[in-house]
């Protein structure tokens, strides 16, 4: 592995000691394969922000968990990244913990990992269980900062949350599609997650609320729950629902996972029909292309590159403070084929 940074560098990267980080860079024996996992990943982090950060002086690290799907976890990566530099005269550099599928276990079990190695704050994107929260907690006895992001834990020791207002893009998804399909009798066609997400329960609850306020009834709602792992459990799902219910004409992807978008498309494609309005949330490229081929009718968007530079702001802020640290809502922006940004970082 070849050597760009000291040792110290890359064992405050990785979360290791220097003797393993050392053992991993001379090829020694005796060291376990997560370790070298860790090691190569604490490289590469280091290389990607090297142009952003300099590497000398007291520097600010932060730590981003999130179980969440790798388009959304990449996005983060990505719009961090390149928030870094806007955050002098702080030094401020990120360790990465993510896992695409996992639960509230691994969470807690990542969150004591950083309470073990130490830290000046963590951005975390989680499933809301009672094994998350009660990390959280032992962060705070610590001093150790937490700051929600995209998906809150509302109630806990979290110093604060930054991302959308789900209950407003709930209501608007609501608005969208009861102006494409006006008929209340017409089901809707709910795609949730295996996750408990405070993100999705503020949209299920604003689109729920939103429904009854414009209807005046309550529009039947056909839930059906995202794998998360295999886009084809999805896809097979969907196509049942079609087959029992053949003239389902509105889809509200509230917490699709990566590839579940498409799996609906093509399970509307195998029915050989379409949806008369589909919405969903999240511009990754999947959804980009979903959006400019027709399949989505709108995404519902906002800035990830606003949130991760207020989430680390709050963090730099949080120890001179004992309150809660509020931030702002991002504004939901509603995208069509012919509005579609050329770049996305940003969900």
């Amino acid at each position: 592995m070849r050597r760009k940074f000291s040792v110290r560098d890359i064992a405050v990267q990785a979360g290791l000691s220097e003797a393993t980080v050392d053992r991993v860079l001379h090829e020694r024996p005796g060291v376990r394969a997560a370790s070298v996992e860790q090691v190569r990943r604490a490289v590469a982090d280091l290389e990607r922000q090297q142009s952003q950060v300099r590497l000398t002086g007291r520097t600010v690290m932060f730590d981003v968990v999130m179980a969440a799907p790798r388009r959304f976890s990449d996005a983060v990566r990505d719009a961090l990244e390149v928030e870094l530099p806007a955050l002098h005269p702080a030094t401020v550099r990120a360790r990465f913990h993510t896992s695409s599928g996992a639960g509230g276990d691994w969470v807690a079990a990542e969150l004591d990992r950083v309470l073990r190695t130490g830290s000046n704050g963590v951005v975390l994107q989680s499933p809301d269980v009672p094994a998350v929260r009660a990390a959280v907690q032992r962060l705070a006895e610590a001093q150790i900062p937490v700051v929600t992001l995209a998906s809150d834990l509302p109630g806990s020791r979290r110093r604060g949350y930054v991302g959308a207002d789900n209950r407003g893009a709930g209501a608007t998804a609501a608005y969208l599609l009861t102006q494409w399909v006006p008929d209340p009798s017409e089901p809707v066609l709910a795609i949730r997650s295996r996750q408990p997400q405070d993100s999705e329960r503020g949209r299920r609850l604003g689109f729920e609320a939103a429904l009854a306020q414009l209807e005046g009834s309550v529009r039947p709602v056909i839930g059906v729950v995202d794998d998360d792992l295999d886009p084809a459990v999805l896809e097979n799902s969907v196509g049942e629902l079609l087959r029992e219910n053949p003239k389902l004409r509105a889809v509200y992807s509230m917490c699709a996972g990566a590839g579940g978008n498409g799996a609906v498309v093509r399970a509307f494609e195998t029915a050989r029909t379409r949806p008369v309005a589909f919405v969903a949330h999240d511009l990754d490229g999947e959804n980009a292309d979903l959006l400019r081929r027709g399949d989505l009718s709108v995404v519902l968007h906002h800035d990830l590159r606003t949130d991760c530079r207020q989430a680390c702001r709050m963090l730099l802020q949080a120890p001179y403070t004992r309150n809660d640290l509020a931030g702002t809502a991002s504004a939901i922006q509603i995208l069509t084929p012919f509005n579609v940004p050329s770049v996305q970082i940003a969900v």
